[in-house]
């Protein structure tokens, strides 16, 4: 199966957890990234092939609309807003779907399946091998009580999301912050890190073994949570 690969972008956390939600309750949906500014964006559209764009409206800054009047060759696009006084202006830009929130998840899939049909049934999948991600380079800087602690990409191991605060297990210590498992995502290169639950995003290059519904790295069980399962499994081959 091709999936339809997402771009989502909301500066509301909320909005953005409730479509990463969605996303992944839909087999043919992969979601390749979510922002939460506009500028993230434009960043992530220069260098990375979009099916989909999820675009929230009303946002500091560069509005949604602003957003894709600056895009060349935008993609599909579904809006996604609060109000509904856009709607003209909105569907002048020749956008696939306006959806209104709070959004039902049987409106979203009504949207959805719209972009299918505008996609097309019968596109093939290519016969050329996908290319090998670069190695892992960079870093973070991520706030740690009165710290703020550079933290190699390479170093990492899984991200773990507490009840009150993240922990960043590298290969040398863990690191607790109060920075959510979306903002971690947001910065990390999708070609190395996967969310396979809820609570845990892991590194794919540190990944020792996978028994059924839980994956071993440096000793420690990392549990697949099942909304994740079959996008990791799919990603792993």
């Amino acid at each position: 199966m091709i999936k339809t690969r997402c771009l989502v972008v909301d500066d509301e956390r909320l909005a953005l957890e409730v479509m990463e939600s969605y996303i992944e309750r839909v087999p043919f949906l992969h979601l390749a990234k979510l922002c939460s500014t506009p500028l993230q964006a434009l960043e992530f559209l220069a260098q990375n092939p979009i099916d989909v764009l999820f675009l929230d409206i009303d946002m500091p800054g560069l509005s949604g609309l602003q957003l894709l009047q600056t895009l060349k060759s935008p993609p599909l696009v579904i809006l996604t807003t609060a109000y509904s006084q856009f709607g003209v202006e909105a569907f002048a830009l020749n956008v696939t779907d306006y959806l209104l929130k709070p959004i039902p998840f049987n409106r979203f899939l009504a949207a959805v399946q719209k972009v299918q049909t505008q996609l097309g049934t019968h596109r093939l999948p290519t016969t050329e091998s996908a290319p090998e991600p670069k190695p892992l380079t960079g870093h973070l800087f991520v706030k740690s009580g009165v710290k703020t602690m550079r933290v190699d990409l390479d170093d990492i191991l899984f991200i773990e999301g507490k009840k009150d605060y993240v922990l960043v297990h590298t290969r040398h210590q863990k690191i607790s912050t109060q920075f959510s498992l979306t903002g971690f995502m947001e910065k990390l290169p999708p070609a190395h890190f996967a969310r396979i639950h809820r609570s845990f995003i892991v590194a794919l290059t540190k990944i020792d073994s996978i028994e059924r519904n839980r994956i071993v790295i440096a000793t420690t069980e990392v549990p697949i949570g099942e909304l994740y399962r079959e996008e990791f499994f799919n990603r792993i081959g």
